[in-house]
């Protein structure tokens, strides 16, 4: 009986332990059921963002194939006269001494060979392009094509087309031609540069050292990069292969879209040593599409002469941090001035864009449509202010002039005093004369520098003229001695000056105290 009570037993403690175990299993279930979706939901995430940072494909053939049928090969033709040194391989005649048997050798040897005269000749160069529209509309770049008398577009079946310009825009460096096929062409899409990132794939296709159709494949090495190449610079830098020829070819993006247009490489040898530039589809593609509207640009303009702001200048106008575009001048019919902005303002947004630095402004400013009446935050007299700018439109051909400092009254008399280094004067007709000094342009005249000044670090020389200490006009020495003295006793570590140079302004902060 025993057994059988400790069976009866057990099924009893089994039955109970089982609802018990039903009820913890509900309970355990649900706990698994959030951790498992919450699993689930990450995997998602991760997956998405792992599928948009591809890794590199077995193959670029497929890519390849599909492409390059749009690239072009460009050629053009341009007379010049006397022999350079150029992409068509030619040099000049080495130099020896006069006299010397090696010069007349040479002489001799060249003149046989037809170059030993200044003759009219015919050169030709190569680089790359790519069709953009299927009537035959190609992009490629404003140095591929300049001073071109005749230009050839090559398909990648072998045709040859005779090409027109349609419009350049050298700031850029991009032109874009036109061609007229007897049927539609293969073409390609812009994409959008500004999604790339760094580390992402990117194909590279042209006609490198006359060998069209090359394909070449690398990662975004950087971006943004300033090589001093125009006031728009913000290059894309890759290591994909690009040589010359590769000029105005595109570089494309894991989806087929073009991201940049080749422009210029980084090469001590010559050839290709990993640093390569492009310009960013983000801002060649609305350049090209004014340049096929209008055959030229039209770019938004504000009317100022900038610079950067360093931590010196910042730390003189109570800036936080040294952001911003600092304005150095004005032109007096432009939009800046009718907006209330004035120079020693400092730009730190435009339109709600921030202007991180100096070279920012311009582009953004540049992609502004024109007539727009944008808002625009300044620093101005210690404190953010907004002002309200109706945006003009930039007159490719014209400078901008900056504001001459003001026409004020006559100097005031005084000696010469030596301030932060500086020896200062007057600004008399004789040192105006000496000077260069422009006639609208008043103040103090710098007349000497010591070597070991602050003044001198920052590039200070005689003929400067001092036209104004703490956004402040100054006419005689005793003014900046008083200015500097103050700022002193304010507890500045540095003083601003605005500076004049043969009629160019320019701020510079100057340490008032080792």
């Amino acid at each position: 009986m025993e057994p059988i009570q400790s069976s009866g037993r057990f099924r009893a403690e089994a039955a109970r332990t089982l609802v018990l175990a039903r009820a913890g299993s509900d309970a355990v279930h649900r706990r698994l059921f959030v951790i498992f979706t919450a699993l689930l939901m990450l995997a998602v995430m991760l997956g998405s963002r792992i599928a948009e940072a591809r890794g590199a494909p077995e193959s670029f053939a497929d890519l390849a194939e599909k492409l390059s049928p749009a690239v072009v090969n460009i050629s053009t033709t341009q007379t010049v006269t006397g022999a350079t040194e150029g992409e068509d391989g030619e040099v000049p005649m080495p130099q020896f001494p006069p006299g010397s048997p090696f010069e007349e050798f040479f002489k001799d040897f060249l003149e046989r060979q037809g170059r030993g005269n200044a003759e009219p000749r015919k050169v030709t160069s190569l680089g790359s392009g790519f069709i953009i529209d299927a009537s035959g509309v190609i992009v490629t770049n404003n140095h591929v094509i300049q001073d071109a008398e005749e230009i050839t577009v090559t398909l990648s079946d072998g045709t040859k087309l005779p090409a027109e310009l349609r419009g350049k825009d050298p700031k850029t460096d991009v032109a874009v031609l036109v061609v007229k096929p007897s049927k539609p062409l293969p073409f390609v899409n812009f994409g959008d540069s500004d999604k790339a990132r760094v580390g992402d794939w990117v194909l590279a296709i042209g006609n490198p050292f006359g060998l069209g159709g090359s394909v070449s494949a690398g990662i975004i090495s950087a971006r943004n990069r300033d090589i001093n190449a125009g006031p728009y610079d913000d290059f894309i830098q890759t290591d994909a292969a690009i040589n010359r020829g590769n000029s105005g070819g595109p570089l494309f993006n894991m989806d087929g879209e073009v991201i940049g247009i080749n422009t210029a490489i980084y090469s001590p040898s010559g050839g290709s040593v990993g640093i390569g530039f492009s310009v960013p589809s983000a801002l060649a593609r609305q350049v090209v599409a004014q340049l096929r509207e209008f055959g030229q640009t039209r770019r938004g303009w504000l009317g100022v002469r900038i610079q950067s702001v360093t931590d010196e200048i910042a730390e003189s106008l109570n800036l936080p941090k040294a952001s911003g575009a600092l304005v150095a001048g004005v032109d007096e019919k432009g939009p800046a001035a009718e907006g209330g902005i004035v120079a020693g303002d400092i730009i730190l947004t435009f339109d709600g864009k921030p202007v991180a630095d100096m070279r920012s402004l311009p582009r953004v400013v540049a992609e502004t449509k024109i007539g727009a009446t944008v808002d625009v935050v300044i620093w101005h007299d210690g404190k953010e202010k907004t002002v309200q700018i109706k945006v003009g439109q930039l007159d490719e051909a014209a400078t901008e002039v900056a504001d001459s400092g003001g026409k004020g009254s006559a100097p005031t008399p005084a000696k010469t005093q030596v301030v932060l280094g500086m020896s200062l004067s007057p600004l008399s007709d004789d040192l105006r004369g000496r000077h260069s000094v422009p006639e609208d342009v008043n103040g103090v005249v710098v007349t000497d520098v010591k070597s070991d000044s602050f003044a001198a670090e920052k590039g200070i020389r005689p003929g400067d003229v001092i036209v104004e200490v703490a956004q402040d006009k100054v006419t005689s020495p005793a003014q900046i001695a008083d200015k500097v003295k103050a700022e002193k006793e304010a507890g500045k570590k540095s003083v601003l000056l605005l500076l004049s140079r043969a009629g160019d302004l320019r701020f510079v902060a100057v340490r008032i105290d080792k």
